[in-house]
């Protein structure tokens, strides 16, 4: 009995490799021959926290990585959950993916083909806005304390992208950039992705890993003068976003909902079912109406939306409860 508690303990503790835990729920994006992925699994000696994805079929990606068959096959064993043919820029609507939440989002070396050189406009412009496309969906995808990783390299043209701007186009701040070494990760290859050389590796010279959170903690700020909340979100520099959650669509169609839960915290007549059902018919009258022809997956991410503004709700309801004096209850 003893022994078999003792090999318990074993599975649950916890292991890590640099930013990365088998605590973490991990989503992988544009995965080359998942070797990235098979290191995280090696070295939590499971994959069952690890959802990889590749843009590629399986059968594209086997024949372009000679090694690709094998490394899917031994994550598919340790008990990873494989996905293709995912789009990076559309990954929030993906039929195994719209519910889920991770800790930890990772994109290695996002590249949008060879198109053109490096430091071409236009291949500079398709860069960016495959690295907008998947800060937009992957935001959506993370639990409130969950971080977004783009490991990336920082010496000209590739600092013309600009990750920490387009970070912050989609709510999102730099917490850290952590200078990544390719030896901190054995068994990791670097893969081209395109092209004649898929299969080789490139160049990485000076790289980073960017780690971005959503703007924290947004503090809530309530006028009794108005029926609305403000949003305060602060970032590392110092600057203030005010005003942008409230002009954020999802807040246009619920706030009603969430000042309405606050007006009736605690009341016996308060009817859960009731409320939901009634702000979600709201919600989604006011969204299809706004613009004809909207899809129901669209109001979904702004469902998404709504949980988010509802944690911060609940922060900011407690903070009202720990602020009142015990002596007037």
């Amino acid at each position: 009995m003893a022994v078999l508690r003792s090999e318990v303990v074993k599975i649950r503790e916890e292991r890590w490799i640099k930013h990365y835990s088998s605590s973490h729920d991990i989503l992988l994006v544009g995965e080359g021959d998942f070797s990235f992925s098979l290191c995280l699994a090696t070295a939590f000696g499971s994959a069952t926290n690890i959802v990889a994805t590749s843009f590629d079929s399986y059968d594209e990606l086997i024949k372009k990585y000679k090694k690709a068959k094998a490394n899917l096959a031994i994550l598919e064993t340790l008990g990873a959950t494989l996905l293709h043919g995912v789009d990076a820029t559309k990954m929030k609507i993906s039929p195994h993916l719209q519910c889920r939440k991770f800790h930890r989002i990772i994109y290695n070396f996002p590249h949008a083909g060879f198109h053109h050189k490096e430091d071409h406009p236009h291949l500079i412009s398709m860069h960016k806005n495959l690295v907008l496309g998947f800060f937009r969906n992957a935001r959506s995808m993370l639990w409130l304390d969950g971080e977004i990783h783009i490991t990336h390299k920082i010496k000209p043209p590739f600092d013309s992208w600009r990750i920490q701007d387009l970070a912050s186009n989609c709510s999102l701040y730099l917490i850290e950039c952590a200078d990544f070494r390719i030896q901190d990760y054995p068994s990791y290859k670097n893969k081209r992705g395109s092209g004649p050389r898929c299969d080789k590796p490139f160049h990485l010279g000076e790289c980073r890993t960017f780690k971005f959170k959503l703007f924290p903690d947004a503090t809530i700020t309530h006028s009794t003068s108005q029926n609305y909340f403000t949003f305060n979100d602060r970032v590392n520099d110092g600057r203030t976003l005010q005003g942008n959650m409230i002009r954020n669509e999802c807040f246009k169609m619920f706030d009603g909902y969430l000042k309405h839960v606050e007006d009736t915290l605690g009341s016996h007549s308060y009817d859960v079912f009731r409320s939901v059902r009634e702000a979600l018919r709201h919600g989604f009258n006011a969204y299809t109406h706004e613009v004809p022809g909207r899809s129901l997956s669209g109001y979904v991410a702004n469902l998404e939306e709504l949980h988010r503004l509802n944690i911060l709700r609940s922060q900011r309801l407690r903070q009202m409860l720990l602020s009142v004096d015990h002596h007037q209850l």
